[in-house]
């Protein structure tokens, strides 16, 4: 690429671009299962924020496409609702999915299958991803990350099937991070759970496994910059690519975790055709100023639980998030399981859910 006005960089590329992938492949290597239970479905419009669309019935649990707004972005979601009985409005949970990650993923193992159970769910596209709306595409900014999860819980708080006084929320990977200051600046949001839950802006400044060379971040930085001086003088920014070509380049990049990584977004296993494979420069220094964990301490006295994988090399920063939390908390180890694992594997995703379910059905319960 080369500039269009005299005196403009051209944007930054080669040089860092190897680096780049290592960064973002350990940042962004856990999303989706795509459901049993339901088919992809072709990219739509953004349809009227707050409005429903067609509805999937499947055993007990009725999914509809719906929409709804997050600081002037229309958000696609799909709502899980009961079709058992209730004797009353129903707790609700937000379901948030991973970096790089769509509704349709293993967001929707986990909001479906809580709604097996009796809850309300709503997983959704966060913005400038997915379905949703908003430009520029693969944006990743942490700050909408967290609005966006307030608005969901805006949205579950006007349905008629919900109890707006027992709403939580659940983040994966991710989300993981970005449920911690949604939960601790929302007092709407009355218990939060993660799974495989990363702080985006560590795992990009320090590495998956918090030993990566500071100088593959301020190499990000560089290009970051360049980047927005391209656009600024009317040239291609470019877009920082999230995948390697094949399995083996993973491996290689980021070992086995990077391998697992690329086999769930890039394989038949797991991978759809909207989950994010860039992302916009700008993301970089956007994560450079963030935080997940700051705001742990706000939580209080509302519960949180933090579900890990024994083998997962995230795993240190679920721990720091949980040693900073001051109320009611557990962290909940699955034995065997790695970070990936806990999206789409059976042996580990079912006890994960059968402690979440227990979770909710407690931290949500009604009070007299």
């Amino acid at each position: 690429m080369s500039s269009i006005l005299t005196g403009c960089p051209k944007p930054a590329g080669g040089q860092i671009s190897s680096q780049a992938k290592i960064c973002l492949f350990f940042a962004h290597d856990g999303s989706a299962t795509v459901d049993s239970r339901r088919g992809t479905r072709p990219a739509r419009a953004s349809p009227k924020a707050g409005s429903t669309h067609d509805s999937e019935t499947e055993h007990l649990v009725t999914r509809t496409d719906v929409t709804f707004d997050s600081a002037g972005i229309p958000l696609a979601g799909h709502l899980y609702i009961p079709d058992t009985p209730a004797d009353g409005p129903r707790p609700a949970i937000v379901v948030g999915h991973p970096g790089s990650g769509v509704k349709e993923q293993t967001a929707a193992r986990y909001a479906s299958h809580l709604a097996d159970q009796g809850f309300v769910t709503v997983a959704f596209d966060a913005a400038y991803q997915g379905e949703s709306g908003g430009a520029p595409r693969g944006l990743e900014d942490p700050a909408h990350r967290i609005e966006d999860l307030k608005a969901a819980v805006s949205f579950l708080a006007t349905r008629p099937e919900v109890d707006a006084q027992r709403i939580g929320a659940l983040g994966i990977c991710a989300s993981g991070g970005y449920v911690l200051p949604a939960t601790g600046s929302d007092h709407r949001i009355k218990a939060v759970a993660t799974v495989s839950a990363v702080d985006i802006a560590r795992q990009f400044r320090l590495g998956a496994e918090g030993t990566q060379d500071p100088a593959v971040f301020q190499g990000m930085l560089d290009a970051a910059a360049n980047a927005r001086t391209a656009s600024a003088c009317g040239a291609d920014p470019g877009t920082l690519t999230l995948f390697p070509d094949t399995v083996e380049q993973a491996r290689q990049f980021g070992g086995e975790h990077g391998a697992e990584g690329f086999e769930y977004y890039c394989t038949p296993r797991a991978e759809h055709p909207r989950s994010a494979k860039f992302f916009d420069w700008t993301s970089i220094d956007k994560m450079a100023t963030f935080d997940a964990f700051a705001l742990v301490p706000l939580i209080g006295q509302r519960p949180l639980l933090m579900i890990v994988g024994t083998r997962a090399v995230t795993s240190w920063m679920s721990v720091e998030a949980f040693q900073k939390a001051i109320g009611p908390k557990e962290i909940h180890w699955v034995e065997g399981a790695s970070h990936v694992d806990l999206y789409d594997k059976d042996q580990y995703v079912d006890p994960a859910l059968k402690k979440l379910t227990a979770f909710f059905t407690d931290s949500l319960a009604k009070t007299a």
